[in-house]
């Protein structure tokens, strides 16, 4: 058992004092004749009697208005949601200037957009480029998750772009949920070219499990620019066009899922615009306790026993109220 308002012990000792008073200011001669023999041998331990039974219904009332209660276990509730895993490329490529500031930038806002229109869905962010790295785990704290989006940055998972490892390990992750709609967004620029799983083999993976990816191209056909070296000091060009459709589509294939290609940042935003009309499914949660309260029979019980106590002290001691 535990208590709501412990604090509310003093409400009902402030009673027991005032009842107290009131009780021993009638500890006076009976209007009613009782014979002194009886006054002198009983007297004393009836009224003893008494308090002991008053002050028991006295702390019944006490413990009434500490709020008493019973927790029972968790309230189950259900809760639409998906489970959302966005794996993103932060291969150099992903600087290039053709979005406004470079792709991954943009990428960055269009992903915070999309996660603030669904803020029961559980979020995860994977980024990979030679290697592949949980940034988040599954999670609906919006504040969290935006932070960790800011924080998505290239250079610090080698060279290369290993789409195969980063959706094996998003699928893995995804496997483990309850959800009914486990997703992957995959947003690349570039052609897997490194890593253990090829990306077909991960799509088939989750194709298994129930897993759907959808796949969006980032970048446009014509030319663009990314920073020369590590402090950005002139530029280099790479060849536009240089997205492996082909793949994308076919991993989307395998999963149930869409492919997409994004040349802007309006076509990105339109793409992750259909992509959030996915069907939510439902999930059991545990979040509240729920509590049996015990007040009542406490309260009730004190009542009760003060009112018993009245009536013995007017039916044996025959005082005056």
């Amino acid at each position: 058992m535990e208590f709501s308002s412990k604090w509310h012990v003093f409400w009902g000792l402030l009673g027991f004092i005032g009842w107290s008073l009131r009780y021993y200011s009638f500890m006076r001669v009976p209007q009613i004749y009782i014979p002194q023999s009886r006054r002198k041998n009983h007297g004393g331990l009836l009224r003893s009697l008494l308090f002991i039974l008053a002050l028991m219904a006295w702390v019944s009332v006490s413990v009434a208005l500490m709020g008493p209660r019973k927790p029972l276990g968790f309230a189950k509730n259900k809760i639409e949601v998906n489970d959302i895993f966005f794996v993103v490329d932060v291969s150099r490529s992903m600087l290039a200037n053709d979005f406004e500031p470079n792709r991954l930038e943009a990428a960055k806002v269009k992903i915070a957009e999309f996660v603030n229109l669904r803020p029961k869905d559980r979020i995860g962010i994977i980024m990979f480029s030679e290697k592949a790295f949980t940034l988040l785990p599954l999670s609906t704290d919006l504040e969290l998750i935006s932070q960790i989006i800011s924080e998505i940055r290239v250079g610090f998972l080698g060279q290369g772009t290993n789409i195969g490892d980063a959706l094996g390990l998003a699928v893995g992750r995804a496997a483990q949920s309850l959800a009914k709609n486990k997703i992957i967004i995959l947003l690349t620029d570039g052609v897997s070219n490194v890593g253990s799983m090829t990306p077909l083999q991960a799509a088939e993976q989750a194709g298994d499990q129930g897993v759907k990816i959808y796949s969006i191209g980032i970048g446009g056909r014509v030319d663009a620019q990314i920073p020369a070296g590590r402090f950005g000091r002139g530029f280099v060009k790479i060849p536009g066009g240089s997205i492996d459709l082909k793949t994308l589509q076919q991993i989307a294939e395998l999963t149930g899922a869409k492919s997409y290609i994004a040349q802007d940042e309006k076509a990105l935003t339109d793409v992750l615009g259909e992509i959030e009309k996915i069907e939510r499914s439902e999930i059991e949660t545990s979040s509240k306790i729920v509590y049996e309260e015990l007040y009542l029979k406490f309260l009730l019980a004190g009542i009760l026993g003060l009112v018993f106590v009245e009536i013995l002290r007017k039916i044996w001691l025959r005082e005056a109220t």
